[in-house]
C-alpha cells in the first residue's frame, strides 16, 4: 500500500566492481517491495569510513562473502534514517506509510534473498549488512528486505522531534556504545563476599582516550554519561584537541568532570596519569586510533583491574604487537574490543540522543547532496575530513557545506529552503 507518488527512477551511489573507479552516482529504477518487504524514503544518510574497505576489497570483503559487485552492483550506505512510503501486501497490518525508522545495518541473520550470488550458495553466511549485499541508504529510496525485519533491525524513533541528521549518525554512535558496554569491572567490597561485575566505564573513575578524531570525540561524548571523575583526551594534533575542548569543556565542567587535553608528543602521558591518580593508574583506557604505538602506550597507563579497549583496528599484517603479559597477571587488567553494534546499541543511542545525554550535533561537519558522495569518500580515504558528513538525498544543492555543528534548527532552516 502507498499513499505517496513514487517515481520510476532515483539517484543512488552504486558500486559496480572493485576499486574507486567503479563507484559512481547513477540513475537506477526505484525498487518496489515484495509482499514481506517495505519501501522507504531516505531522509538523511551518513557516510561511513568502512565503505573504503568495501570499495577496495570488493567480493573479497568478509561482508560480501563472494558476492561480485561487477555482476550484481550494490547500493552503498550503512548509515541513515528513513520514512516508509510503501508497505508490502503481507505487512499492511504491521506498518503504516509515514512511520519513521532507523535501520541497524549489521543484520544478524542468514541471507533470505539471492543466496546464489554468494560464494557456495551462501553456505556458512550467518550475517548480512545494509549497504553491502542489502540495499543501502545512499539513495533516494531504500528497499527494506525480509532479512532486516527478521533480524529485528528496523527500529522506531523514541522521539519524533529528533532531527533526521542526528538519527542518521546513530549507527556509528551505537558502535561506541557497544564498545564501552564491553568494559567489565570487578568489585569486591568485602573480602569474604563474592565479586560483583559492573558493565561500562567505572563511575567516578579515570578514563583515558587515545585518539580524538571523529570516533574518539564520540567516545569522549559518551564517556561523560558515565560521570567519571577525570577524562584525559590524548592526540598528536593540537587542532583536534582544541576542537574537542571547544565542544566539551563547558559541559564537563557543569557535570563536575575534570578534563585534560594532552598532546602525546609533548607530554609524558604515563607520568601525567600517575600524577592524577596517586600512581594508581587509569581505570579505563580506550584506544580510538589505528596506532600500534598508542596501544603500547595505553597498556602501561592502566591501574589494577583496569580495562584496555582496542577500538581502533590495525591493518592486516600490522596487528601483531608486543604486549606485557605481566600487566594481565599482576594488575589483573581486562583487554577488550568490539566490532559494530547491535539493535539494542542503536536503540540506546536514540534514547541518549532524545535525553540529551550525548550531543550528535557536535559530530557533524559536512552537509551535502548525493552528488558529493564520491568526493566525500575520497576525502575520507585521504584523511581530509574530520567529523561526520550527512547527505539529504532529496535536497538538491550544488554546494557542500562545512559546518562547526548541525542542530535541529539548522536542519529545519536548510530543508525549508529546498
Amino acid at each position: 500500500m502507498s499513499t505517496t507518488t513514487i517515481p520510476e527512477t532515483m539517484r543512488a551511489l552504486v558500486l559496480s566492481g572493485t576499486g574507486f573507479d567503479h563507484v559512481a552516482l547513477q540513475e537506477v529504477p526505484v525498487p518496489r517491495p515484495g509482499p514481506r518487504q517495505l519501501l522507504a524514503r531516505v531522509d538523511a544518510a551518513g557516510i561511513c569510513t568502512s565503505l573504503i574497505k568495501l570499495i577496495e576489497q570488493g567480493s573479497e570483503h568478509r561482508h560480501l562473502a563472494g558476492w561480485d559487485p561487477a555482476k550484481y552492483p550494490l547500493i552503498l550506505g550503512d548509515e541513515g534514517t528513513v520514512t516508509l512510503v510503501e508497505i508490502g501486501t503481507a505487512l499492511q497490518n504491521q506498518y503504516q506509510v509515514g512511520q519513521r525508522f532507523v535501520i541497524q545495518p549489521a543484520v544478524d541473520t542468514p541471507p533470505i534473498n539471492h543466496r546464489e550470488r554468494f560464494r557456495d550458495n551462501a553456505r556458512g553466511v550467518s550475517k548480512v549488512s545494509v549497504g553491502y549485499t542489502l540495499p543501502g541508504h545512499l539513495a533516494e529510496y531504500i528497499l527494506i528486505q525480509e532479512e532486516v525485519l527478521a533480524g529485528c533491525c528496523l527500529l522506531p524513533y523514541p522521539d519524533l522531534s529528533l532531527p533526521y541528521a542526528h538519527a542518521a549518525i546513530a549507527e556509528p554512535f551505537s558502535c561506541v556504545i557497544s564498545s564501552q558496554d564491553h568494559h567489565l569491572h570487578l568489585q569486591q567490597d568485602d573480602g569474604l563476599g563474592p565479586r560483583q561485575v559492573y558493565r561500562g566505564l567505572k563511575p567516578q573513575g579515570v578514563v583515558m582516550i587515545l585518539g580524538i578524531g571523529a570516533m574518539g570525540r564520540m567516545h569522549v561524548d559518551l564517556a561523560m554519561s558515565y560521570r567519571p571523575r577525570v577524562i584525559v583526551a590524548v592526540d598528536v594534533l593540537d587542532a583536534r584537541l582544541e576542537k574537542a575542548r571547544t565542544l566539551y569543556a563547558s559541559r564537563a565542567q557543569e557535570q563536575g568532570i575534570e578534563m585534560y587535553w594532552v598532546n602525546g608528543t609533548e607530554q609524558d602521558v604515563k607520568a601525567m596519569i600517575y600524577n592524577l591518580t596517586d600512581a594508581n593508574g587509569a581505570d579505563d583506557v580506550i584506544v580510538a586510533v589505528d596506532s600500534a604505538e598508542a596501544i603500547q602506550q595505553g597498556q602501561h597507563c592502566l591501574g589494577r583491574g583496569g580495562v584496555l579497549n582496542l577500538f581502533g583496528g590495525l591493518k592486516r599484517g600490522e596487528d601483531i604487537l608486543d604486549f606485557d603479559t605481566s600487566l594481565v597477571h599482576y594488575r589483573e587488567i581486562v583487554i577488550t574490543g568490539s566490532s559494530g553494534g547491535s539493535p539494542w546499541d542503536l536503540l540506546r543511542t536514540l534514547e541518549l540522543m532524545a535525553q540529551r545525554e550525548i550531543d550528535p550535533a557536535s559530530h557533524i561537519t559536512r552537509i551535502a547532496d548525493l552528488e558529493h558522495a564520491v568526493d566525500i569518500l575520497n576525502q575520507i580515504r585521504n584523511r581530509n575530513i574530520d567529523g561526520k558528513a550527512v547527505i539529504y538525498p532529496h535536497r538538491r544543492t550544488d554546494e557542500m557545506m562545512f559546518v562547526p555543528c548541525w542542530t535541529g534548527q539548522d536542519e529545519a532552516r536548510y530543508l525549508k529552503l529546498q
